[in-house]
């Protein structure tokens, strides 16, 4: 047997302290999932979670210590940051109950999913989905993952990031809206999880724009930091 066309490479992910590769089968991603942002978005604090998906070869890592060029993406004039927590999928599971939740977290990294958010928000206007507005070339930037049972204290946790040195996002885990344990439940009834699958947990108030020239650097508590410079 042989493959019709060439093989396409395997995403992967660095996991730190180690050589390890965790390698990406499916993007998940929350939307609206901190109540100041779902506010400044115009939504209400706590609707049922929701889901949309990025193509797993949307992930580009951030080495530490590295900067990434990010190339500005192309049909947008309005390109947004959105810092979040990403939980990284490492056992499989359907129905998974909210007590076991986290036992299915491989680990947890800085992820930033980046916005084209007026065909975003042209697509949820027209009622379409939102594919064109949020699951672009390389759209997700993720720093390298922690294994969980290295990450303490996760769920208090602060999440931040800067723009060229300004504050722009600062809120911390406990605001989410659904925990990473319910989002991980409510998400496992409606799809298998299996390993490999990342999870972005959303992202609090203060989302923006960013232009070519900008650098953004954002971080967790215990996960460290990346930096992103748009080209």
């Amino acid at each position: 047997m042989a493959y019709a066309v060439t093989l396409p490479p395997i995403v992967t992910v660095p996991v730190e302290g180690t050589i390890d590769l965790f390698p990406v089968r499916r993007v998940y991603c929350v939307g609206r999932n901190y109540a100041a942002h779902a506010r400044e978005m115009g939504f209400d604090d706590r609707d049922p979670p929701f889901f949309f998906c990025k193509p797993a070869d949307s992930i580009r890592p951030v080495g530490k210590g590295e900067t990434l060029e990010f190339l500005y993406p192309p049909k947008t004039s309005n390109l947004h940051y959105e810092i979040e927590l990403v939980a990284a999928i490492g056992m499989s599971g359907s129905d998974i109950p909210l007590e076991k939740a986290l036992t299915h977290v491989y680990g947890y990294g800085v992820g930033l999913d980046m916005t084209r958010r007026d065909l975003q928000m042209k697509m949820r206007e027209m009622g379409r989905p939102w594919e064109l507005g949020k699951a672009f070339d390389y759209s997700a930037p993720i720093g390298t993952l922690h294994k969980a049972e290295q990450v303490i204290d996760i769920a208090e946790a602060s999440i931040w990031l800067k723009v060229n040195g300004e504050d722009k996002q600062r809120s911390s885990i406990p605001y989410l809206i659904w925990s990473v344990a319910e989002t991980i439940s409510y998400l496992s009834r409606y799809f298998k999880l299996e390993a490999g699958d990342l999870v972005y947990t959303g992202t609090p108030e203060g989302v923006g724009p960013v232009v070519k020239g900008d650098v953004m650097e954002g971080g967790i508590d215990g996960l460290g930091t990346i930096t992103v410079k748009v080209v």
